[in-house]
């Protein structure tokens, strides 16, 4: 049985769709980016991850992928052939003249006459009519133009861009949902009118990041940024964060889901920080290739999950649920190779490790989560992101679990249940070993 065939919800015609490239074996992919005048926030940071997964995704299946994304507002020049008219050197383009204007948005030019991203000027023939050249007002930077000196319009730079490096007609554009309309409906119509050529397959649009249910921006003011989020979680947690949702839908930003994508983060790489501790003796040696039989049937349904769930128009969120069990066999496994005596079977379950690392560490690898650092140092990574938030030094982290260790001695249970659940309140857990006791990071006990 083959794998699934990949299929992506087109805006354009409202469904999913069987991915077929215009040439086969590769891929033309745009992105819009962000226009640059701050720091960028989460919101911007989910459309960086929701298409660097696609793209990856595609080099998985094979594809070369020529992807093009645009991060900054770019001056760039196009010439149209029509549909245009000049005021007073501003060269606006005509939606009247353009009869599919509002088929990706499903807009109708009379839903669209009043307001809008800027006031109305009111020498447009139509209010939806929008800016291909802006005439320069004194001081601004200009270029020259048949019109007079002056600036491409803000969606200019998109249509120039993607022609240039892709052709005017290519497989993917994507960008986030706010572009819809009216950017990506003013871009089409630009790009269709300039060129009978140009053509987009697929247009894919990621959901917004939002906070208390309202869509994450600076002109509301709720946006936090990437560097903000940074400062108190790792970077593979806000990746897993904004990739436990579906790219299309709606995800609500909460310091609970951070603190949950941050302990998955952690358990991922612990389990492997501990099978490779295990596996480091063997790894020069003569290994097999034959595995449990459960670790087999684990390996095969995951594979099985993941293509499935990619497939349906990238369920990373499926993906990142389905992983949790070949980590809970390592677990299993590493469990059993400490009580198995028999040198055979040990063989078997340590040829079982090797195997399921290498499968969790190739589905990481495509998802963009494997850690280019060493497992040990990922997780120093995350314990000290985890003592920041608590607002504690390791030192006095220790300092708790020695008072601890006393009242244990001491037989004062009452004592030692307060100092582990004040330290858990804050994201801290303790863990009894037979070394001793030992903290790790964990979900902040609110009880």
């Amino acid at each position: 049985m083959g794998n699934p065939e990949f299929q992506i919800f087109n805006t354009m015609t409202k469904q999913k769709e069987v991915f077929k490239p215009k040439i086969p074996g590769k891929v033309s992919m745009y992105v819009c980016g962000v226009t640059a005048y701050d720091f960028s926030h989460i919101g911007h940071a989910r459309v960086y991850v929701a298409f660097d997964v696609l793209y990856r995704y595609l080099q998985h299946l094979g594809y070369e992928v020529n992807y093009v994304r645009n991060f900054t507002d770019v001056d760039d020049k196009i010439i149209h052939n029509g549909c245009a008219y000049v005021i007073d050197g501003d060269v606006y383009f005509s939606v009247d003249n353009f009869p599919d204007y509002g088929r990706l948005s499903g807009r109708k030019l009379e839903d669209n006459r009043a307001g809008g991203r800027v006031a109305v000027d009111s020498r447009k023939k139509n209010p939806a009519d929008f800016a291909l050249w802006k005439s320069a007002k004194p001081g601004e930077p200009s270029w020259e133009s048949p019109w007079g000196p002056g600036r491409p319009g803000w969606h200019i730079e998109c249509s120039a861009m993607s022609t240039h490096y892709l052709s005017p007609a290519f497989d993917i554009h994507g960008g986030g949902m706010d572009l819809i309309f009216p950017h990506h409906e003013n871009e089409i119509a630009q790009s269709c009118a300039a060129c009978q050529e140009s053509n987009v397959s697929y247009w894919m649009h990621n959901g917004f990041v939002t906070e208390n249910n309202e869509k994450m921006s600076k002109s509301l003011g709720n946006f936090f940024t990437i560097r903000e989020i940074s400062k108190l979680y790792h970077p593979l947690a806000l990746r897993i964060f904004l990739m436990g949702t579906h790219y299309r839908s709606p995800v609500n930003h909460s310091s609970e889901m951070l603190e949950i994508a941050s302990e998955r983060v952690f358990y991922i790489y612990q389990t492997l920080h501990d099978c490779e501790v295990v596996l480091s003796p063997f790894r020069e040696g003569n290994l097999k290739d034959r595995v449990t039989p459960d670790t087999q049937k684990c390996i095969n349904k995951f594979r099985t999950d993941f293509q499935t769930s990619m497939a349906d128009d990238l369920h990373t969120s499926e993906v990142l649920t389905s992983l949790l069990e070949p980590l809970k066999t390592i677990n299993t496994v590493l469990n059993s190779l400490k009580k198995q005596k028999q040198q055979l079977q040990q063989q078997l379950l340590i040829q079982s490790l090797v195997a399921l690392e290498k499968e969790v560490k190739f589905i990481l690898n495509i998802l963009g989560l494997l850690a280019s650092s060493s497992y040990s140092e990922l997780l120093q990574q995350l314990k000290d992101k985890a003592l920041g938030r608590a607002g504690l030094t390791e030192d006095q982290v220790l300092q708790q679990i020695e008072e601890r260790t006393l009242a244990r001695n001491e037989k004062d249970w009452g004592k030692s249940d307060q100092i582990r659940k004040a330290l858990s309140l804050k994201g801290i857990g303790l863990m009894d070993v037979p070394e001793g006791t030992i903290w790790r990071p964990c979900l902040p006990n609110q009880q």
